[in-house]
Protein backbone atom coordinates (compact mmCIF):
# COMPACT_ATOMS: atom_id res chain seq x y z
CA UNK A 1 0.00 0.00 0.00
CA UNK A 2 2.92 2.41 0.50
CA UNK A 3 4.87 1.91 -2.38
CA UNK A 4 1.25 2.61 -4.55
CA UNK A 5 0.68 5.80 -2.67
CA UNK A 6 4.01 6.80 -3.23
CA UNK A 7 3.54 6.17 -7.49
CA UNK A 8 0.37 7.82 -6.67
CA UNK A 9 1.85 11.32 -5.41
CA UNK A 10 4.67 10.94 -7.96
CA UNK A 11 1.94 10.64 -10.69
CA UNK A 12 -0.31 13.51 -9.13
CA UNK A 13 2.79 16.03 -9.16
CA UNK A 14 4.01 15.65 -12.70
CA UNK A 15 0.98 15.28 -14.21
CA UNK A 16 0.38 19.45 -14.46
CA UNK A 17 3.53 18.95 -15.81
CA UNK A 18 2.80 16.87 -19.23
CA UNK A 19 -1.03 19.01 -19.50
CA UNK A 20 1.32 21.95 -19.80
CA UNK A 21 3.56 20.81 -21.91
CA UNK A 22 1.25 19.80 -24.41
CA UNK A 23 1.13 23.44 -25.94
CA UNK A 24 3.48 22.41 -28.68
CA UNK A 25 2.33 24.07 -32.28
CA UNK A 26 3.90 23.21 -35.58
CA UNK A 27 5.72 25.30 -37.39
CA UNK A 28 4.06 27.94 -39.66
CA UNK A 29 5.22 25.93 -42.85
CA UNK A 30 3.16 23.61 -42.46
CA UNK A 31 5.57 20.89 -43.16
CA UNK A 32 5.40 19.71 -39.28
CA UNK A 33 8.31 19.80 -38.60
CA UNK A 34 9.95 20.83 -35.47
CA UNK A 35 11.43 24.37 -34.23
CA UNK A 36 12.38 26.16 -31.59
CA UNK A 37 10.58 28.74 -32.03
CA UNK A 38 7.52 26.95 -31.53
CA UNK A 39 7.96 26.57 -27.89
CA UNK A 40 5.71 28.03 -25.37
CA UNK A 41 7.46 30.55 -23.31
CA UNK A 42 7.50 28.31 -20.39
CA UNK A 43 8.32 24.91 -21.96
CA UNK A 44 11.95 24.97 -21.04
CA UNK A 45 10.98 25.49 -17.70
CA UNK A 46 8.51 22.72 -17.23
CA UNK A 47 10.89 20.26 -19.49
CA UNK A 48 13.88 21.15 -16.77
CA UNK A 49 10.99 20.54 -14.06
CA UNK A 50 10.03 17.57 -15.30
CA UNK A 51 13.69 16.37 -16.09
CA UNK A 52 14.57 17.35 -12.11
CA UNK A 53 11.96 14.98 -11.08
CA UNK A 54 13.17 12.54 -13.49
CA UNK A 55 16.72 12.97 -12.18
CA UNK A 56 15.47 12.35 -8.33
CA UNK A 57 13.98 8.76 -9.22
CA UNK A 58 17.25 8.19 -10.75
CA UNK A 59 19.78 8.83 -8.29
CA UNK A 60 17.30 6.75 -5.71
CA UNK A 61 17.51 3.77 -8.52
CA UNK A 62 21.36 4.06 -8.31
CA UNK A 63 21.71 4.27 -4.90
CA UNK A 64 19.89 0.88 -4.76
CA UNK A 65 23.21 -0.72 -6.97
CA UNK A 66 21.40 -1.21 -10.05
CA UNK A 67 18.97 -3.45 -8.07
CA UNK A 68 15.91 -3.01 -10.92
CA UNK A 69 18.56 -5.06 -13.07
CA UNK A 70 19.81 -8.28 -11.70
CA UNK A 71 22.52 -9.76 -13.67
CA UNK A 72 23.78 -11.86 -10.00
CA UNK A 73 21.07 -13.99 -7.95
CA UNK A 74 21.44 -16.88 -5.61
CA UNK A 75 18.35 -19.42 -5.99
CA UNK A 76 17.53 -22.36 -3.75
CA UNK A 77 16.38 -25.41 -5.72
CA UNK A 78 14.58 -28.37 -4.00
CA UNK A 79 13.14 -30.76 -6.04
CA UNK A 80 10.06 -32.41 -5.40
CA UNK A 81 10.05 -35.41 -2.95
CA UNK A 82 8.72 -38.95 -3.36
CA UNK A 83 5.14 -39.82 -2.52
CA UNK A 84 5.02 -42.73 0.25
CA UNK A 85 3.98 -46.36 -0.68
CA UNK A 86 0.64 -47.84 0.35
CA UNK A 87 -0.30 -50.37 2.82
CA UNK A 88 -3.51 -52.16 2.02
CA UNK A 89 -5.01 -55.66 0.91
CA UNK A 90 -7.59 -56.83 -1.60
CA UNK A 91 -10.92 -57.40 -0.31
CA UNK A 92 -14.08 -58.95 -2.77
CA UNK A 93 -17.06 -60.28 -2.58
CA UNK A 94 -16.28 -63.91 -1.57
CA UNK A 95 -12.97 -63.32 -0.46
CA UNK A 96 -12.25 -61.58 3.28
CA UNK A 97 -8.81 -62.30 2.93
CA UNK A 98 -6.90 -61.02 -0.29
CA UNK A 99 -3.41 -60.45 -1.02
CA UNK A 100 -1.56 -57.13 -0.46
CA UNK A 101 -2.54 -54.48 -2.94
CA UNK A 102 -0.96 -51.06 -1.89
CA UNK A 103 0.66 -48.96 -4.92
CA UNK A 104 3.74 -47.57 -4.71
CA UNK A 105 4.46 -43.85 -4.46
CA UNK A 106 4.67 -41.48 -7.25
CA UNK A 107 8.51 -39.72 -8.79
CA UNK A 108 8.96 -35.91 -7.18
CA UNK A 109 9.21 -33.25 -9.80
CA UNK A 110 12.75 -32.58 -11.53
CA UNK A 111 13.79 -29.11 -11.70
CA UNK A 112 15.24 -27.73 -15.57
CA UNK A 113 17.39 -24.61 -16.74
CA UNK A 114 15.90 -23.35 -19.67
CA UNK A 115 17.71 -20.63 -21.47
CA UNK A 116 14.86 -18.78 -23.43
CA UNK A 117 15.30 -15.52 -25.68
CA UNK A 118 12.90 -13.06 -24.42
CA UNK A 119 14.30 -12.64 -21.00
CA UNK A 120 16.75 -9.87 -19.97
CA UNK A 121 16.97 -10.15 -16.22
CA UNK A 122 17.14 -12.39 -13.51
CA UNK A 123 14.33 -10.19 -12.01
CA UNK A 124 11.50 -12.82 -12.61
CA UNK A 125 12.79 -15.58 -11.04
CA UNK A 126 11.60 -16.15 -7.23
CA UNK A 127 14.82 -17.50 -5.00
CA UNK A 128 13.10 -20.27 -3.30
CA UNK A 129 11.43 -23.06 -5.83
CA UNK A 130 10.46 -25.96 -5.18
CA UNK A 131 8.83 -28.76 -7.39
CA UNK A 132 5.78 -30.71 -6.77
CA UNK A 133 5.87 -34.03 -5.03
CA UNK A 134 4.85 -37.51 -5.80
CA UNK A 135 1.62 -38.82 -4.90
CA UNK A 136 1.06 -41.43 -2.21
CA UNK A 137 0.20 -44.87 -3.28
CA UNK A 138 -3.42 -46.25 -3.19
CA UNK A 139 -5.54 -49.27 -2.44
CA UNK A 140 -5.92 -52.09 -5.06
CA UNK A 141 -2.73 -51.35 -6.69
CA UNK A 142 -3.10 -48.20 -7.31
CA UNK A 143 0.23 -45.66 -7.51
CA UNK A 144 0.55 -42.27 -6.80
CA UNK A 145 1.22 -40.38 -9.84
CA UNK A 146 4.56 -38.76 -10.76
CA UNK A 147 4.98 -34.78 -9.53
CA UNK A 148 5.12 -32.16 -12.57
CA UNK A 149 8.79 -30.82 -13.69
CA UNK A 150 9.61 -27.55 -13.03
CA UNK A 151 11.51 -25.21 -16.07
CA UNK A 152 13.28 -22.43 -14.58
CA UNK A 153 13.53 -19.59 -17.62
CA UNK A 154 16.87 -17.88 -17.71
CA UNK A 155 18.09 -15.27 -19.97
CA UNK A 156 20.08 -16.06 -22.94
CA UNK A 157 24.22 -15.78 -21.23
CA UNK A 158 23.34 -16.83 -18.32
CA UNK A 159 26.24 -18.74 -16.32
CA UNK A 160 24.67 -21.20 -13.74
CA UNK A 161 27.15 -22.83 -10.36
CA UNK A 162 26.65 -24.44 -7.82
CA UNK A 163 27.44 -23.38 -4.45
CA UNK A 164 28.59 -26.51 -2.31
CA UNK A 165 32.17 -27.26 -0.20
CA UNK A 166 31.67 -25.19 3.12
CA UNK A 167 29.82 -22.36 1.89
CA UNK A 168 27.06 -21.31 4.60
CA UNK A 169 24.37 -20.54 1.75
CA UNK A 170 24.71 -24.67 0.65
CA UNK A 171 21.64 -26.15 0.79
CA UNK A 172 22.05 -29.70 3.29
CA UNK A 173 21.07 -32.52 1.91
CA UNK A 174 18.62 -34.96 3.65
CA UNK A 175 21.57 -36.95 6.03
CA UNK A 176 23.26 -34.03 6.43
CA UNK A 177 19.25 -32.70 7.79
CA UNK A 178 18.88 -36.24 9.68
CA UNK A 179 22.36 -35.82 11.29
CA UNK A 180 21.89 -32.96 13.17
CA UNK A 181 17.99 -34.08 14.07
CA UNK A 182 19.36 -36.96 15.46
CA UNK A 183 22.28 -35.12 17.57
CA UNK A 184 21.94 -35.58 21.18
CA UNK A 185 19.54 -38.78 21.42
CA UNK A 186 20.25 -42.34 22.58
CA UNK A 187 20.68 -45.28 20.89
CA UNK A 188 17.52 -46.36 21.03
CA UNK A 189 15.74 -42.67 20.09
CA UNK A 190 17.90 -42.85 16.89
CA UNK A 191 16.73 -45.94 15.69
CA UNK A 192 13.45 -45.17 16.39
CA UNK A 193 13.44 -41.85 14.40
CA UNK A 194 15.72 -43.18 11.70
CA UNK A 195 12.72 -46.03 11.45
CA UNK A 196 9.79 -43.91 11.37
CA UNK A 197 11.44 -41.62 8.50
CA UNK A 198 12.02 -44.37 6.67
CA UNK A 199 8.72 -46.83 7.05
CA UNK A 200 5.26 -47.13 6.40
CA UNK A 201 3.03 -49.03 8.88
CA UNK A 202 -0.14 -50.47 9.00
CA UNK A 203 -2.02 -49.35 11.97
CA UNK A 204 -0.74 -50.96 15.71
CA UNK A 205 1.29 -52.88 13.60
CA UNK A 206 4.49 -51.15 14.21
CA UNK A 207 6.20 -52.92 16.79
CA UNK A 208 5.33 -56.31 15.61
CA UNK A 209 7.05 -55.70 12.43
CA UNK A 210 10.23 -54.43 14.04
CA UNK A 211 10.71 -58.12 15.64
CA UNK A 212 9.79 -60.03 12.34
CA UNK A 213 12.79 -61.39 10.57
CA UNK A 214 11.21 -60.28 7.36
CA UNK A 215 11.10 -56.26 8.35
CA UNK A 216 14.77 -56.72 9.38
CA UNK A 217 15.74 -58.46 6.03
CA UNK A 218 14.08 -55.26 4.50
CA UNK A 219 15.57 -52.79 6.46
CA UNK A 220 19.29 -54.14 6.02
CA UNK A 221 18.25 -53.62 2.00
CA UNK A 222 17.18 -50.99 2.32
CA UNK A 223 19.91 -49.03 3.75
CA UNK A 224 22.42 -51.12 1.33
CA UNK A 225 20.47 -49.20 -1.34
CA UNK A 226 20.85 -45.90 0.67
CA UNK A 227 24.34 -46.09 1.25
CA UNK A 228 24.74 -46.51 -2.67
CA UNK A 229 22.78 -43.07 -3.11
CA UNK A 230 25.31 -41.37 -0.98
CA UNK A 231 28.23 -42.45 -2.65
CA UNK A 232 26.22 -41.07 -5.50
CA UNK A 233 25.40 -38.05 -4.25
CA UNK A 234 29.05 -37.53 -3.29
CA UNK A 235 30.77 -38.51 -7.09
CA UNK A 236 27.95 -35.44 -8.22
CA UNK A 237 29.22 -32.94 -5.59
CA UNK A 238 32.99 -33.94 -7.05
CA UNK A 239 31.54 -32.00 -9.77
CA UNK A 240 29.31 -29.23 -9.32
CA UNK A 241 26.64 -28.02 -11.63
CA UNK A 242 28.66 -25.47 -14.00
CA UNK A 243 26.13 -24.33 -17.09
CA UNK A 244 27.37 -21.90 -19.72
CA UNK A 245 23.80 -21.05 -21.52
CA UNK A 246 25.19 -19.10 -23.99
CA UNK A 247 22.80 -20.67 -26.71
CA UNK A 248 18.99 -21.51 -27.13
CA UNK A 249 19.30 -25.87 -27.16
CA UNK A 250 16.45 -27.08 -29.21
CA UNK A 251 16.30 -30.89 -28.83
CA UNK A 252 16.33 -33.51 -32.41
CA UNK A 253 14.52 -36.47 -31.80
CA UNK A 254 16.92 -39.30 -33.25
CA UNK A 255 16.32 -40.37 -36.80
CA UNK A 256 16.38 -43.88 -36.53
CA UNK A 257 13.80 -43.72 -33.74
CA UNK A 258 10.57 -46.19 -34.48
CA UNK A 259 7.41 -45.47 -35.57
CA UNK A 260 5.24 -44.23 -32.94
CA UNK A 261 7.96 -43.06 -30.43
CA UNK A 262 6.76 -40.44 -27.97
CA UNK A 263 8.88 -37.17 -28.39
CA UNK A 264 9.50 -35.48 -25.09
CA UNK A 265 9.05 -31.52 -25.15
CA UNK A 266 12.87 -30.47 -24.52
CA UNK A 267 12.48 -28.82 -20.91
CA UNK A 268 16.49 -27.76 -20.37
CA UNK A 269 19.07 -29.02 -18.55
CA UNK A 270 18.36 -30.55 -15.37
CA UNK A 271 19.80 -29.13 -12.12
CA UNK A 272 17.73 -31.01 -9.10
CA UNK A 273 16.40 -34.55 -9.91
CA UNK A 274 13.14 -35.60 -7.52
CA UNK A 275 13.20 -38.25 -5.24
CA UNK A 276 12.09 -41.97 -5.88
CA UNK A 277 8.59 -42.84 -4.18
CA UNK A 278 8.23 -45.56 -2.03
CA UNK A 279 7.07 -49.09 -2.33
CA UNK A 280 3.38 -50.75 -1.36
CA UNK A 281 3.06 -53.77 0.66
CA UNK A 282 3.05 -56.10 -2.82
CA UNK A 283 6.72 -55.25 -3.10
CA UNK A 284 8.12 -57.20 0.34
CA UNK A 285 5.63 -60.46 -0.22
CA UNK A 286 7.39 -63.42 -0.33
CA UNK A 287 6.48 -66.86 0.59
CA UNK A 288 7.43 -66.53 4.19
CA UNK A 289 5.56 -63.19 4.21
CA UNK A 290 2.61 -63.69 3.36
CA UNK A 291 0.76 -60.81 4.59
CA UNK A 292 3.21 -57.86 4.90
CA UNK A 293 2.08 -54.62 7.08
CA UNK A 294 4.84 -51.87 5.65
CA UNK A 295 5.31 -50.22 3.22
CA UNK A 296 8.55 -47.71 2.37
CA UNK A 297 8.40 -43.82 2.09
CA UNK A 298 9.43 -41.78 -0.70
CA UNK A 299 12.88 -40.57 -0.63
CA UNK A 300 13.48 -36.48 -0.70
CA UNK A 301 14.57 -34.61 -3.55
CA UNK A 302 17.87 -33.43 -4.43
CA UNK A 303 18.31 -30.03 -3.50
CA UNK A 304 21.00 -27.63 -4.42
CA UNK A 305 22.02 -24.03 -4.08
CA UNK A 306 22.38 -22.16 -7.66
CA UNK A 307 24.42 -19.06 -8.20
CA UNK A 308 23.03 -17.00 -11.31
CA UNK A 309 25.29 -14.62 -13.46
CA UNK A 310 23.83 -12.87 -16.53
CA UNK A 311 26.29 -11.91 -18.98
CA UNK A 312 24.73 -10.13 -22.11
CA UNK A 313 25.29 -11.51 -25.47
CA UNK A 314 26.08 -8.91 -28.01
CA UNK A 315 28.40 -8.41 -30.60
CA UNK A 316 29.20 -4.86 -29.84
CA UNK A 317 29.36 -2.92 -26.08
CA UNK A 318 29.72 0.79 -25.92
CA UNK A 319 31.71 2.31 -23.33
CA UNK A 320 31.02 5.44 -21.51
CA UNK A 321 31.41 7.77 -19.01
CA UNK A 322 27.52 9.28 -18.21
CA UNK A 323 26.23 11.73 -20.73
CA UNK A 324 28.67 10.50 -23.46
CA UNK A 325 25.83 10.32 -26.04
CA UNK A 326 25.81 6.37 -26.07
CA UNK A 327 21.97 6.05 -26.06
CA UNK A 328 21.18 8.52 -28.32
CA UNK A 329 24.03 6.75 -30.44
CA UNK A 330 22.16 3.58 -30.02
CA UNK A 331 18.63 5.10 -31.21
CA UNK A 332 20.58 6.45 -34.47
CA UNK A 333 22.33 3.36 -35.11
CA UNK A 334 18.87 1.58 -35.29
CA UNK A 335 16.39 3.94 -36.36
CA UNK A 336 15.09 5.22 -33.59
CA UNK A 337 14.05 1.56 -32.79
CA UNK A 338 15.78 1.20 -29.60
CA UNK A 339 14.48 2.22 -26.57
CA UNK A 340 16.56 4.45 -24.64
CA UNK A 341 16.05 6.88 -22.21
CA UNK A 342 17.71 10.47 -23.19
CA UNK A 343 18.14 13.18 -21.14
CA UNK A 344 20.29 15.67 -19.63
CA UNK A 345 21.37 14.27 -16.78
CA UNK A 346 23.60 12.10 -15.50
CA UNK A 347 23.14 7.60 -15.46
CA UNK A 348 19.59 8.09 -17.36
CA UNK A 349 20.67 4.73 -18.39
CA UNK A 350 20.46 2.32 -15.16
CA UNK A 351 19.85 -0.49 -17.50
CA UNK A 352 21.91 -2.35 -20.17
CA UNK A 353 19.72 -2.22 -23.48
CA UNK A 354 20.95 -4.63 -26.35
CA UNK A 355 19.32 -3.40 -29.83
CA UNK A 356 20.07 -4.84 -33.48
CA UNK A 357 21.68 -2.76 -36.23
CA UNK A 358 20.83 -4.19 -39.42
CA UNK A 359 22.77 -3.38 -42.33
CA UNK A 360 22.07 -3.48 -46.49
CA UNK A 361 24.43 -4.52 -49.37
CA UNK A 362 25.73 -1.47 -50.40
CA UNK A 363 26.33 -0.62 -46.33
CA UNK A 364 23.11 1.44 -45.94
CA UNK A 365 21.78 0.76 -42.10
CA UNK A 366 18.54 0.63 -41.23
CA UNK A 367 17.14 4.29 -40.46
CA UNK A 368 19.80 5.78 -42.06
CA UNK A 369 18.27 9.16 -42.93
CA UNK A 370 20.19 12.41 -42.61
CA UNK A 371 16.79 14.16 -41.69
CA UNK A 372 16.37 12.83 -38.30
CA UNK A 373 17.32 14.57 -34.94
CA UNK A 374 16.90 12.20 -31.96
CA UNK A 375 16.92 14.94 -29.18
CA UNK A 376 15.66 14.19 -25.58
CA UNK A 377 13.10 11.61 -24.94
CA UNK A 378 10.54 14.25 -22.79
CA UNK A 379 11.20 16.80 -26.26
CA UNK A 380 10.46 13.70 -28.69
CA UNK A 381 7.36 12.40 -26.82
CA UNK A 382 5.96 16.07 -26.34
CA UNK A 383 6.92 17.40 -30.20
CA UNK A 384 5.38 14.30 -31.52
CA UNK A 385 2.14 14.81 -29.45
CA UNK A 386 1.71 18.54 -30.70
CA UNK A 387 2.07 17.43 -34.44
CA UNK A 388 -0.82 14.65 -33.67
CA UNK A 389 -2.95 17.17 -32.36
CA UNK A 390 -2.31 20.00 -34.65
CA UNK A 391 -2.95 16.84 -37.73
CA UNK A 392 0.45 17.78 -39.30
CA UNK A 393 0.42 13.99 -39.66
CA UNK A 394 -3.13 14.13 -41.68
CA UNK A 395 -1.19 14.10 -45.47
CA UNK A 396 2.11 11.86 -43.95
CA UNK A 397 2.88 8.69 -45.80
CA UNK A 398 1.97 5.40 -44.55
CA UNK A 399 5.16 2.74 -44.20
CA UNK A 400 3.65 0.94 -47.29
CA UNK A 401 3.49 4.48 -49.56
CA UNK A 402 7.24 5.13 -48.24
CA UNK A 403 8.29 1.36 -48.86
CA UNK A 404 6.97 0.36 -52.17
CA UNK A 405 6.86 -3.20 -52.40
CA UNK A 406 7.80 -3.00 -56.84
CA UNK A 407 10.92 -2.54 -58.38
CA UNK A 408 9.20 -0.50 -60.74
CA UNK A 409 8.90 2.39 -58.50
CA UNK A 410 11.76 1.79 -55.73
CA UNK A 411 11.06 5.14 -54.93
CA UNK A 412 8.64 7.96 -52.68
CA UNK A 413 8.44 11.34 -51.79
CA UNK A 414 6.90 12.39 -48.53
CA UNK A 415 4.84 15.52 -48.69
CA UNK A 416 5.30 16.19 -44.78
CA UNK A 417 9.40 16.07 -44.87
CA UNK A 418 9.95 16.26 -48.35
CA UNK A 419 12.26 13.69 -48.18
CA UNK A 420 13.07 10.75 -50.98
CA UNK A 421 12.85 7.67 -49.50
CA UNK A 422 14.52 4.48 -51.90
CA UNK A 423 14.44 0.91 -51.63
CA UNK A 424 17.87 0.91 -50.09
CA UNK A 425 17.22 3.44 -47.53
CA UNK A 426 14.26 2.24 -45.93
CA UNK A 427 12.91 4.02 -42.70
CA UNK A 428 12.92 1.19 -39.75
CA UNK A 429 10.49 -1.73 -40.19
CA UNK A 430 9.66 -5.01 -41.54
CA UNK A 431 10.76 -3.43 -45.08
CA UNK A 432 13.99 -3.20 -44.47
CA UNK A 433 14.41 -7.50 -44.38
CA UNK A 434 14.30 -7.05 -48.15
CA UNK A 435 17.60 -5.06 -48.33
CA UNK A 436 19.48 -6.38 -45.30
CA UNK A 437 22.39 -9.42 -45.69
CA UNK A 438 24.30 -8.62 -42.56
CA UNK A 439 23.03 -7.82 -38.61
CA UNK A 440 24.90 -7.54 -35.42
CA UNK A 441 23.65 -6.71 -32.15
CA UNK A 442 24.72 -3.32 -29.53
CA UNK A 443 25.01 -2.91 -26.49
CA UNK A 444 24.13 0.24 -24.30
CA UNK A 445 25.55 -0.13 -20.81
CA UNK A 446 25.13 2.41 -18.12
CA UNK A 447 27.93 5.16 -17.79
CA UNK A 448 31.25 4.05 -15.86
CA UNK A 449 32.91 6.70 -13.98
CA UNK A 450 36.23 7.15 -12.12
CA UNK A 451 36.62 4.32 -9.78
CA UNK A 452 34.28 2.31 -10.92
CA UNK A 453 35.84 -1.00 -10.19
CA UNK A 454 36.08 -0.14 -6.17
CA UNK A 455 31.53 0.06 -6.43
CA UNK A 456 31.42 3.76 -7.37
CA UNK A 457 28.68 4.82 -9.01
CA UNK A 458 26.67 2.14 -10.48
CA UNK A 459 30.34 0.30 -9.36
CA UNK A 460 31.20 -2.83 -11.44
CA UNK A 461 27.39 -3.78 -11.33
CA UNK A 462 27.15 -4.06 -15.19
CA UNK A 463 30.76 -4.41 -16.04
CA UNK A 464 30.03 -8.16 -16.36
CA UNK A 465 27.76 -7.26 -19.04
CA UNK A 466 30.59 -6.10 -21.54
CA UNK A 467 32.77 -9.44 -20.90
CA UNK A 468 31.42 -11.51 -23.91
CA UNK A 469 31.02 -8.86 -25.99
CA UNK A 470 33.25 -9.66 -29.50
CA UNK A 471 34.27 -5.74 -29.72
CA UNK A 472 34.01 -2.63 -27.52
CA UNK A 473 33.72 0.56 -28.92
CA UNK A 474 34.99 3.68 -26.18
CA UNK A 475 32.42 6.80 -26.90
CA UNK A 476 33.44 9.85 -25.36
CA UNK A 477 32.01 13.19 -25.50
CA UNK A 478 34.16 15.49 -27.62
CA UNK A 479 32.84 18.50 -26.00
CA UNK A 480 34.53 18.04 -23.19
CA UNK A 481 37.09 20.02 -21.81
CA UNK A 482 39.50 16.95 -22.08
CA UNK A 483 38.16 13.73 -23.50
CA UNK A 484 41.34 12.46 -23.98
CA UNK A 485 41.19 12.13 -20.09
CA UNK A 486 37.59 10.16 -19.91
CA UNK A 487 38.88 7.97 -22.22
CA UNK A 488 42.06 6.95 -20.10
CA UNK A 489 39.64 6.45 -17.15
CA UNK A 490 37.16 3.99 -18.75
CA UNK A 491 40.42 1.93 -20.20
CA UNK A 492 41.93 2.27 -16.44
CA UNK A 493 38.51 0.79 -15.28
CA UNK A 494 37.92 -2.00 -17.65
CA UNK A 495 42.07 -3.23 -16.96
CA UNK A 496 40.80 -3.34 -12.90
CA UNK A 497 38.07 -5.07 -13.58
CA UNK A 498 39.30 -7.87 -15.67
CA UNK A 499 42.88 -7.86 -16.92
CA UNK A 500 43.34 -7.49 -20.57
CA UNK A 501 39.14 -6.34 -21.34
CA UNK A 502 40.66 -3.46 -23.11
CA UNK A 503 42.10 -5.67 -25.51
CA UNK A 504 38.64 -5.61 -26.78
CA UNK A 505 38.30 -2.02 -27.73
CA UNK A 506 38.17 -1.56 -31.69
CA UNK A 507 37.17 1.87 -32.17
CA UNK A 508 37.18 5.59 -30.25
CA UNK A 509 33.40 7.62 -31.33
CA UNK A 510 34.09 10.76 -30.63
CA UNK A 511 30.18 11.88 -29.84
CA UNK A 512 28.85 15.37 -30.27
CA UNK A 513 31.45 16.81 -32.76
CA UNK A 514 28.38 18.95 -34.05
CA UNK A 515 30.68 21.94 -34.92
CA UNK A 516 32.81 19.70 -37.84
CA UNK A 517 29.68 18.65 -39.62
CA UNK A 518 28.13 21.87 -41.40
CA UNK A 519 29.11 25.41 -41.70
CA UNK A 520 27.97 29.10 -40.55
CA UNK A 521 29.49 28.25 -37.34
CA UNK A 522 31.88 29.93 -35.21
CA UNK A 523 35.45 29.80 -36.61
CA UNK A 524 36.83 29.92 -33.27
CA UNK A 525 34.80 27.01 -31.52
CA UNK A 526 34.86 25.17 -34.84
CA UNK A 527 39.13 25.50 -34.70
CA UNK A 528 39.15 24.49 -31.33
CA UNK A 529 36.61 21.30 -31.97
CA UNK A 530 39.49 20.30 -34.96
CA UNK A 531 42.41 20.61 -32.23
CA UNK A 532 40.82 18.84 -29.51
CA UNK A 533 39.78 15.88 -32.51
CA UNK A 534 43.88 16.25 -33.07
CA UNK A 535 45.09 16.17 -29.87
CA UNK A 536 42.65 13.30 -28.89
CA UNK A 537 43.93 10.96 -32.10
CA UNK A 538 47.71 11.46 -30.74
CA UNK A 539 46.41 10.45 -27.69
CA UNK A 540 44.86 7.16 -29.03
CA UNK A 541 47.73 6.42 -31.65
CA UNK A 542 50.54 7.06 -28.40
CA UNK A 543 49.32 6.04 -25.17
CA UNK A 544 46.62 3.64 -26.32
CA UNK A 545 48.81 1.48 -28.62
CA UNK A 546 50.68 0.00 -25.57
CA UNK A 547 46.74 -2.10 -25.18
CA UNK A 548 46.69 -3.38 -27.95
CA UNK A 549 50.55 -4.11 -28.73
CA UNK A 550 49.55 -7.40 -26.18
CA UNK A 551 46.48 -7.79 -27.82
CA UNK A 552 45.42 -10.27 -30.61
CA UNK A 553 45.45 -8.43 -33.22
CA UNK A 554 47.88 -6.02 -32.82
CA UNK A 555 46.69 -2.77 -34.33
CA UNK A 556 45.88 1.13 -34.05
CA UNK A 557 42.47 1.43 -32.85
CA UNK A 558 40.63 4.21 -35.26
CA UNK A 559 38.97 7.28 -33.83
CA UNK A 560 35.55 8.90 -35.30
CA UNK A 561 34.13 11.89 -35.07
CA UNK A 562 30.21 12.02 -34.90
CA UNK A 563 27.53 13.75 -34.08
CA UNK A 564 24.27 10.97 -32.87
CA UNK A 565 21.41 13.78 -32.63
CA UNK A 566 21.98 14.48 -36.15
CA UNK A 567 23.06 11.14 -37.75
CA UNK A 568 25.96 12.73 -38.91
CA UNK A 569 29.09 10.23 -39.86
CA UNK A 570 27.60 7.47 -38.64
CA UNK A 571 27.72 5.54 -41.97
CA UNK A 572 31.56 5.11 -41.62
CA UNK A 573 31.15 3.89 -37.99
CA UNK A 574 28.61 1.06 -38.84
CA UNK A 575 31.07 0.05 -41.67
CA UNK A 576 33.80 -0.12 -39.66
CA UNK A 577 31.41 -1.92 -37.10
CA UNK A 578 30.64 -4.25 -39.57
CA UNK A 579 33.75 -5.42 -40.63
CA UNK A 580 34.78 -6.19 -36.67
CA UNK A 581 32.24 -8.17 -36.05
CA UNK A 582 32.89 -10.31 -39.16
CA UNK A 583 36.45 -10.51 -38.51
CA UNK A 584 35.23 -11.89 -34.21
CA UNK A 585 32.81 -14.27 -35.41
CA UNK A 586 35.05 -15.88 -37.99
CA UNK A 587 37.48 -16.40 -35.30
CA UNK A 588 35.02 -17.39 -32.75
CA UNK A 589 33.77 -20.25 -35.32
CA UNK A 590 37.45 -21.57 -36.30
CA UNK A 591 38.46 -21.55 -32.69
CA UNK A 592 35.42 -24.08 -32.58
CA UNK A 593 36.04 -25.78 -35.47
CA UNK A 594 39.77 -26.52 -34.04
CA UNK A 595 38.17 -27.63 -30.80
CA UNK A 596 35.97 -29.61 -32.12
CA UNK A 597 39.20 -31.77 -34.26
Amino acid sequence: MQKYHLAYAFNTLISPVRRSLTTLSPTSSGTGNYSHESFNPDLAEEVERQNLLRQRKTEWKRRQRGQTFLDHLVIRVQAGNGGNGCIAFHREKFQSIGPPSGGNGGSGGDVFMLPTPHLTSLSSIPKVIRAEAGGNGQGTWQNGRSGDPVVIEVPVGTVVREISGDDPRRTKDEWDLEAEELEGLSPEERRDRMRQRRWVHFPRYEESNANKDAFQDAEATLYREEKYRRRARRRRLANPICLDLDKIDEFTPPVDAPLGTPHREFMGHLVAKGGTGGVGNPHFYSSTNRSPKFATRGTQGEGVTLSLELKLLADVGLVGMPNAGKSTLLRALTGGRAKTEVASYAFTTLNPVVAVVRVADDGTFEGDTQDVVYDETLIEEQRNRALMESGAYADALTRNQKNPISSDDDSSTDSLSGSTYSLAAMSPGHRFDAVETFRFTIADNPGLISRASENVGLGHSFLRSMERSLALVYVVDLSAPAPWDELRDLQDELEKYQAGMSTKARLVIANKADLLGGDGQDAEAVKEAREKLSKLEVFVDTEMLSAWTGGELGRRIPVVPVSAKYSQNLTKVVRLLRGYVAEARDGVENSAIREGL
